[in-house]
């Protein structure tokens, strides 16, 4: 939001500075973003004198130009060449010395040098009124009044309008300061806290008066909820013509393009007191009839843009008897505004709904100076004197009568705030006491009305266009704001309380997997929960019926809440790939929705993805890729670090997976993984094997807050390590081996392991060889020759009887 400092001293007459006087807005919660320097003429003028021709002649080698001498308050005359065909001697005219900067119509800077013109020396430039910026003729040079002092600055002599503009970063619940008079409202109350009393002058309306009643309108409001107030009159015998300079330069102060005077008075009022107006050519309304009413879904409407719209049952429209002529609160229709031929308006000036104006600007992607403000919700109470100030300053600038009485529907006011304070609160949140007096006077600057007093508090009565104030809260920080954040004192000492928290909270156990995942290449994304319904039709697990859809979706393609973490994954792959970064390796903590016949349900997940290589090209070893085996890697790792060690592996039932298995507790499943399906990869223009990880977080959180972890002590006693090379035949598994070790020997044998297999040359037909190692180890003393040699010959004999095993 743009506010000019000059506007802003007609409401407050103050000498401070624009520098002070951002501090203090921003210390006020209306945070000043930057300061920008407004010239109605760029450049000022600066280096532009008057200058009065003494001589004049033709140039001697070219027709169209001429050669002055021109005093400009300097020792002596100054010769200049000159293209004008009006330059005569005796003119006072506005020169550019040497050094000034011009700028074009398009704002281009261009820099008044010493030259030769056809031989000819210059030293200046004799302006025309659009060459200084001043108008758009060029049909000579500008001459001046011959009273004027030659060598005085022109800058001294023109009306130019220096400015600074505040660019506020307005938060959307200060509907209250979307204006000049808002603005310096609040600002009111931040000087007298700095004890600087000033009135706040107000624009008068006392003038306002109706001269006949010849041009009536019949308002009829049939929708109540969406305007609670409308407000309405007629001005006739207006003359439409260009504003004056000085409307013009508060308007382009702040940014905005002067349309006509008409047009220009409604954006000055809007920006001036808040309140958006808008002006119907009066001969264009049919049936000299205003309704306010909704039209059937579907009916046609072309807005000023010339865009033709579609109406949505719900969107309010200002009607004649025939035809739809506005938007409400959101943009005028092409062919009932204010045109150069229009005689009389019908002035509007209303308070519409805001939950309804912003769902109607939302629907057709409009968002005006108007909805801008009906969205936020404006001040109730101000609709009437606004159409009076919008009324008086028409007719100031475009002449005119009012012809009807102010027609004012508000069939039920809206009413102001009450709220109670209490001191003891108050100092709580603070966290220093402020004094009572402090307080009360910082409320009554805010225009908040103290009703009743008492030792713990106050009874407050908050205005109605403060809507974002309606609680204890809010009062105390409206008293914190102007009693500045700053002034609040710190203390030596902080104070704070520990609270004890499960070491199975949710976050704790993603920091742990996320920490994890991160050690092994890794990358965390963040993704939309957003997402298109056609990914609905990629799974038949996936029902488009049980895709929760947005009410306002920004597009199609994000329309729906996610159902699976899957797709926005896939996305980010194929952005990547696309990018000629193809070895990948990602994981996300996310959501999926559901909406199903009775309830709609939210489940946690963790997705896992890895696609390309499994680390950078380097020397020492060869690339490779991932697979199936290295996310099951990740994955058992990630379960055994969260204590879950035992698991059933089933086939995957996931229909997006070609091929995977699920990894499960009993009948709950805590991991799908496999490769995803070729034509769900072509969806997504990938071309290359994308291995997914589907974990049910839901499930793995349970299971980790059941599952109870035992400690034991690190034995002192050394294990021992004794290997065996066994003859086998083929059909015998690791896993008989295994078993029939630990059945053999229950308490010393602490693990089994094969770390060699042979088939091939100087092997008997089905045979094979494997290579076992076997650890043993006594937790309460060391093991001798004896009871190794012991138990070794028993393994060995076992195997021999029950596996046909021979030692190689």
């Amino acid at each position: 939001m743009k506010i000019s400092y000059n506007w802003l001293k007609q409401f407050l007459n103050t000498d401070w500075t624009p520098e002070q006087t951002s501090e203090l807005l921003t210390d006020l919660g209306l945070e000043v973003e930057g300061i920008e320097a407004y010239q109605s003429v760029k450049g000022g003028l600066e280096g532009v004198v008057v200058g009065e021709v003494l001589t004049c002649v033709k140039h001697p080698n070219a027709d169209k130009l001429n050669i002055t001498t021109v005093d400009i308050g300097l020792d002596g005359p100054v010769q200049i060449v000159c293209g004008a065909p009006n330059v005569a001697a005796g003119q006072k005219v506005p020169v550019a010395t040497i050094g000034t900067t011009l700028y074009s119509e398009e704002g281009e800077a261009w820099t008044i040098k010493k030259g030769k013109i056809r031989g000819e020396e210059s030293f200046g430039m004799i302006c025309a009124e659009d060459e200084l910026g001043l108008g758009k003729s060029h049909d000579g040079i500008l001459v001046l009044d011959e009273t004027l002092k030659v060598g005085t600055p022109a800058a001294d002599i023109f009306d130019i309008e220096n400015d600074q503009v505040f660019e506020i970063g307005l938060t959307p619940n200060r509907a209250d300061a979307m204006s000049h008079y808002g603005t310096a409202r609040d600002l009111k109350a931040g000087l007298i806290q700095k004890d600087v009393n000033l009135e706040l002058i107000t624009p008068s309306v006392s003038a306002f008066h109706v001269e006949n009643r010849t041009l009536k309108m019949d308002i009829d409001v049939q929708d109540k909820e969406l305007a609670p107030r409308y407000c309405g009159v007629t001005i006739s015998g207006i003359k439409v013509q260009e504003s004056p300079t000085w409307l013009q330069h508060r308007l382009k102060a702040i940014g905005l393009s002067p349309i006509n005077n008409i047009v220009d008075a409604t954006n000055y009022v809007l920006h001036e007191l808040g309140q958006p107006l808008h002006a119907f050519d009066a001969a264009k309304i049919a049936g000299n009839k205003v309704e306010v009413k909704t039209l059937p879904a579907g009916t046609k409407f072309t807005t000023l843009d010339g865009v033709e719209r579609e109406l949505h049952e719900d969107d309010l429209m200002i009607c004649d008897a025939e035809k739809p002529m506005c938007i409400a609160g959101v943009f005028g229709g092409l062919n009932s505004g204010v045109s150069e031929h229009t005689t009389s308006i019908f002035l509007e000036s209303a308070y519409f709904n805001p939950v309804s104006v912003r769902k109607t600007a939302k629907r057709h992607a409009l968002n005006t100076d108007a909805s801008f403000r009906f969205e936020r919700g404006i001040d109730p109470n101000i609709t009437g004197y606004a159409l009076k100030r919008a009324a008086l300053l028409i007719q100031e600038l475009a002449g005119g009568e009012i012809t009807s009485d102010i027609i004012d529907f508000y069939p039920k006011k809206i009413q102001d705030f009450e709220v109670r304070l209490s001191f003891e609160n108050a100092e709580k949140l603070i966290g220093e006491e402020i004094p009572k007096e402090t307080i009360k006077r910082i409320l009554t600057s805010l225009d908040i009305k103290v009703n009743n007093v008492t030792e713990t508090g106050l009874g407050l009565t908050v205005p109605a266009y403060r809507n974002d104030v309606q609680r204890e809260a809010d009062i105390i920080e409206e008293i914190l704001r102007v009693y500045g954040y700053n002034n609040v004192k710190t203390t030596e000492k902080l104070n704070a309380s520990i609270s004890a928290t499960s070491r199975f909270e949710d976050y704790k156990i993603q920091n742990v997997v996320g920490n994890q995942l991160a050690s092994q290449g890794f990358f965390e994304i963040l993704s939309n929960s957003l997402t298109t319904p056609n990914y609905a039709a990629l799974s038949e697990q996936l029902k488009e019926e049980h895709n929760i859809t947005m009410l306002n979706p920004l597009s199609n393609d994000l329309s729906v809440m996610r159902q699976s973490l899957l797709f926005s994954g896939l996305e980010a792959i194929s952005f990547n790939i696309n990018r000629k970064r193809g070895d990948l390796k990602l994981f996300e903590f996310g959501k999926t929705y559901h909406g199903f016949q009775d309830k709609r349900e939210e489940f946690k997940h963790l997705a896992v993805f890895s696609t390309g290589n499994q680390s950078q090209d380097n020397w020492i070893s060869p690339n490779q890729k991932s697979d199936f085996f290295f996310m099951k890697g990740s994955i058992v790792s990630i379960l055994e670090r969260l204590g879950i060690s035992r698991f059933n592996e089933a086939p995957t039932k996931n229909d997006l997976i070609s091929e995977g298995i699920s990894l499960g507790l009993g009948k709950t499943t805590l991991v799908d993984f496999g490769l995803i399906k070729k034509q769900v990869l072509k969806h997504f223009d990938i071309n290359q094997d994308v291995i997914f990880a589907d974990f049910n977080w839901d499930a793995i959180l349970d299971v980790v807050k059941r599952n109870k972890i035992t400690f034991k002590a690190i034995t002192k006693y050394p294990e021992v390590k004794r290997d065996f090379a066994l003859l086998l035949d083929d059909n015998v598994t690791f896993e008989s081996i295994y078993k029939l070790a630990k059945q053999s020997e229950k308490q010393l044998l602490k693990s089994v392991n094969l770390f060699d297999v042979y088939q091939g040359k100087n092997l008997p037909k089905g045979k094979k060889s494997y290579a076992v190692s076997f650890t043993l180890q006594d937790e309460n003393k060391t093991l001798t020759d004896k009871q190794i040699d012991k138990i070794m010959n028993k393994l060995q004999s076992s195997f021999e009887r029950q596996l046909g095993a021979e030692l190689r």
